[in-house]
């Protein structure tokens, strides 16, 4: 994915095996994996002159986050897993937390109209 995110326009597999830089790496193996990439909707392909051109289809910033709330998703208490985390987190990264809630124009974001889960309080 670093190849990807590194480049403004889409890139040949070939393109992509070259920037990682390993010769054990076979061609075949990137192919693929751009493949499944595709099918799972995190890299994006266009037909150019013969060949498929792959892209990321959001930044790594956005990766991330589709991964944490993912993992949210999955864990059996929701407010309990945020909570962990929250206290978790080293005092920048809380004051980062903090200005983003405080300057996000939908406080909930994505999952604002959720139920609260498990057994924590809410506001």
């Amino acid at each position: 994915m670093s190849a990807l995110w590194k480049r403004t326009e889409p890139v040949t597999a070939r393109a992509v095996l070259r920037d990682i830089g390993d010769p054990d790496l076979a061609y075949s193996t990137v192919k693929t994996v751009l493949e499944r990439l595709t099918r799972k909707q995190v890299v994006t392909r266009v037909y150019v002159e013969r060949t498929w051109h792959y892209t990321a289809a959001g930044t790594r910033d956005d990766y991330v986050a589709e991964m944490m709330m993912a993992a949210l998703e999955r864990s059996g208490d929701r407010d309990s897993a945020l909570v962990r985390f929250a206290r978790a987190v080293s005092p920048t990264d809380a004051d980062v937390l903090r200005a983003a809630l405080d300057t996000s124009p939908d406080p909930g974001g994505a999952a604002g109209d959720r139920e609260p889960t498990g057994g924590g309080a809410s506001s």
